[in-house]
């Protein structure tokens, strides 16, 4: 590369870890201000406090991730811009182009850093994340889960009235096997328990009701050991599971779910979907900052920084609205996750044709 792409990239690389930094330490004072009180009500001391925020910190940089960077770019240009530095470039020959290269680098940089990151150092931390939420912050790590209905086979159907997660126990379990739109088995315990032993659940009082047309068999005993497709954590809390899984983990869960032929696997998949579009959403915004950045402005560097977090406030509702879309299922998924790329990558296309040549 040459000094001038060194120059660009250096201001652009700085610029973004810079606000990635002040966006970050600002999201983490407000939320130390706002858990401050339960911090104290469980005597958490200023160690584990710190482990907290070490792994919270890198969850929330990869998520304003793009903005950031779009930011970044909008600030750098527009200190090129209004101290002439772009009209220079342009009139000693340079294509907009070539000047856009550096930049180019430095999303392809941030985006390769912010795909292996999301997809497996970030998920990873999570797990410590979320299991000190669920622990201190929401009081989820020893409870009963009640009214639990879950698809367990492609014609499997369970029921639990109740099922804590310190004994691996439920109570009032029902499995019922449905062929078309028959009922054709009926298995049914007062008590459901993980033998870790074993690796098999036992069933306590336990009673079976078979199905053929008007024909009916009854059977019951007071144990049973029985193997189904699921493990005790499966029947636990799933808050925020799908972060808490890297990209092989999270592959393997899909592949889980759809060999259940579980309805719960939307959910799953726009994780995935999401953690490819995001990349790809860090290079759109990059070019989209530096066309409407290029410009020299009457207003300043202060309106075009302002008119980037405008745009950057769009592209957030936008991407809430087509992950809500994605994950209640009324759109194609796929379609659904990258509708903000596909529409900002329209618009970006439209502001080139307007950027000085």
């Amino acid at each position: 590369m040459k000094k001038l792409d060194w120059y660009i990239l250096q201001k652009f690389l700085k610029a973004f870890f810079f606000i990635v930094l002040m966006f970050v330490t600002i999201v983490c004072i407000i939320n130390l201000t706002e858990m401050n009180e339960k911090f104290i009500e469980n005597r958490l001391n200023a160690k584990e406090i710190a482990g907290y925020y070490a792994n919270f910190a890198p969850y929330i940089a990869n998520m304003i991730t793009p903005i950031t960077v779009f930011i970044a770019v909008v600030f750098v240009t527009s200190q090129l811009a209004t101290h002439t530095e772009i009209i220079a470039m342009l009139s000693s020959g340079i294509s907009f182009l070539r000047i856009s290269r550096p930049y180019f680098i430095g999303a392809l940089v941030i985006a390769s850093l912010s795909f292996y990151f999301g997809g497996w150092v970030i998920p990873n931390s999570n797990k410590e994340r979320i299991i000190f939420e669920t622990t201190y912050l929401k009081k989820m790590s020893n409870y009963s889960e009640s009214d639990i209905h879950m698809k367990v086979g492609p014609n499997s159907y369970l029921y639990l009235n109740t099922f804590n997660t310190a004994s691996n126990t439920g109570y009032d379990f029902t499995l019922e096997t449905i062929t078309g739109t028959d009922l054709t088995e009926k298995l049914y315990a007062r008590r459901l328990y993980w033998n870790e032993d074993s690796s098999l659940w036992k069933l306590d009082d336990w009673t079976l009701h078979t199905f053929d047309g008007i024909d009916e068999s009854f059977s019951y005993g007071k144990e049973l050991d029985t193997t189904l497709m699921i493990r005790p954590k499966d029947l636990g809390s799933e808050y925020m599971l799908f972060e808490s899984l890297n990209m092989g983990e999270l592959e393997q869960k899909i592949e889980e779910l759809e060999m259940r032929g579980a309805d719960d696997i939307l959910m799953y998949k726009v994780e995935k979907y999401i953690r490819f579009m995001s990349p790809f959403g860090v290079i759109i915004l990059t070019f989209i900052g530096l066309f409407i950045s290029s410009k020299k402005s009457r207003g300043g560097s202060g309106f075009q920084i302002a008119l980037g977090f405008l745009i950057a406030f769009i592209f957030i509702i936008l991407f809430t609205f087509s992950r809500t879309v994605a994950n209640a299922g009324s759109w194609n998924p796929i379609l659904a996750v990258w509708m903000p790329n596909i529409l900002f990558a329209g618009v970006g296309l439209y502001l080139y044709k307007k950027v000085p040549k």
